[in-house]
């Protein structure tokens, strides 16, 4: 089967039937690849024509798929479903739905980086708040501005309503794209989700690099949802060992929340605990108690590994730092930025009332961390965009402030692709307070530029 090549991406159609035994009749690993060699942002797969498939059906085309994404980075899914089919699919994977959903090829080419759909209207939705934060970060960076519904409720309303959509996208999913272990941030802890029987290849699952950088921007709790965990051997214990005595020297804290220990060895526990792993029955046992968060390290940011210097290819750099940061907080808050001032020294804002800050890793042909202070009425202006209403909830606009840096980091990342210099980025972490900030830069040397937008002051830091 060849892919019909559209707007940048290859989309290929089967007909029919899609079980275990005419799958592999449809695509082959040198279809695919020969796509990929067209230099297209996407391979899909268009369920239109389709009138039943099954899981077994799907494997085939997923397991193609992930040999493609490993080795190119290119986005894979399928695309042209309906409700009951976009169902369907994410009972079949659940926790392993690491492809991404369009409900329409339109949808996908939105998410492409050479689609243009300026003064396009786009409504948006999703039940998965945090699928619905990573679909408006995209479409930011993509530069759409879509109405982004709420509730279900919201979503019926503005769909039915007057003014009919350019766009509207549902049952829509944006797959992992990096590490095996999905991770995500609530409450400033670090969640990663784990499953089955864990053991040597945990070593190659789990992204080191990133769980290090997220300590180096501030990352100090760290849970692993095990509810799926089956069991583990001594090679996952000895793993987590480890990585619970690296997180000692930042004094963060490891927590595994659901485990049982029913198939495994309950002396695996006590060494754990030795480690100093910590053991949750339910994850709101942590997350719904802020005494506990606090005192499990969610709210400090006592940074103890040695400090490193900036350096030349840094400050090369920093006009693209700069362009990301500038671009990103232009659009979200409809101003100009001036710019100060840029001067290599330790962090100062004299002025820390009324401030919130979130800092951000990037790691891979390069590596630091961006921090940026945003005067509250910049976060309330971002919260607005990204919520459609105004709102004094701090919790609510720390959760988009953090939506907006990850857009920042998504930028730099893109810019500095553009110079072949290769780079991912960490979750943001963010601070109600500069103190809790200057923790974690703890005397810290970087550059600093200081900005204005409508003549609110922003403070942007690079620092390693």
């Amino acid at each position: 089967m060849k892919a019909v090549v559209k707007k940048n991406i290859g989309v290929f159609s089967p007909q029919g039937f899609l079980d275990a035994n005419n799958t592999t009749s449809f695509l082959s690993i040198d279809d695919v690849e020969a796509t990929v060699n067209l230099k297209v942002e996407m391979i899909l797969v268009s369920l239109k024509k389709v009138v039943f498939f099954n899981r077994n059906g799907l494997d085939s085309f997923v397991k193609l798929f992930t040999k493609v994404r490993k080795k190119n980075h290119t986005i894979v899914g399928f695309c042209d479903y309906d409700h009951k089919k976009f169902e369907a699919i994410k009972k079949f994977y659940q926790d392993d739905l690491d492809f991404s959903l369009f409900n329409t090829i339109e949808t996908a080419y939105l998410f492409t980086s050479t689609f243009n759909a300026k003064d396009k209207s786009i409504l948006l939705y999703s039940n998965d708040k945090s699928q619905r934060s990573a679909m408006a970060i995209e479409l930011h960076d993509n530069g759409h501005n879509p109405i982004i519904a709420q509730t279900k409720e919201e979503f019926i309303q503005k769909k039915e309503g007057s003014n009919p959509y350019d766009y509207i996208i549902e049952d829509t999913y944006i797959g992992q794209m990096g590490q095996t272990f999905a991770a995500r941030v609530t409450g400033n802890a670090i969640i990663y989700t784990i499953s089955s029987f864990l053991d040597v290849e945990i070593n190659n699952q789990f992204n080191m690099d990133y769980h290090n950088n997220s300590l180096n921007v501030g990352f100090r709790l760290f849970i692993f949802d095990a509810y799926k965990v089956i069991s583990m051997n001594v090679h996952a214990l000895n793993f987590f060992s480890k990585l619970a005595s690296s997180a000692a020297e930042y004094n963060a804290t490891v927590c595994f929340v659901g485990m049982s220990f029913e198939k495994t060895q309950e002396s695996f526990r006590e060494n754990l605990e030795d480690a100093g792993i910590l053991f949750y029955p339910q994850m709101d046992d942590i997350l719904q108690n802020k005494e506990l968060l606090k005192e499990l390290g969610a709210s400090s940011a006592a940074n103890i590994k040695n400090k490193r210097a900036i350096n030349k290819k840094t400050v090369i750099e920093l006009p693209r730092f700069i362009d990301a940061t500038v671009l990103t907080i232009e659009m979200m808050t409809n101003s100009k930025a001036i710019k100060n001032s840029a001067d290599i020294q330790k962090i100062s804002i004299v002025d820390k009332d009324d401030k919130l800050a979130s800092s951000i890793g990037y790691y891979g042909d390069m590596d630091g961390m961006v921090v940026l202070v945003f005067p509250k009425a910049i976060a309330k202006k971002a919260c607005e965009l990204l919520i459609g209403e105004d709102t004094d909830d701090l919790e609510l606009i720390l959760d988009t402030l953090a939506e907006l840096v990850n857009i920042v980091g998504g930028k730099i990342k893109t810019l500095l692709s553009d110079e072949d210099i290769r780079v991912n980025i960490t979750l943001p972490r963010t601070y109600q307070d500069i103190d809790s900030l200057m923790e974690v830069l703890d005397n810290k040397k970087g550059i600093q530029v200081d900005l204005s937008f409508n003549n609110d002051k922003f403070l942007f830091f690079l620092t390693r």
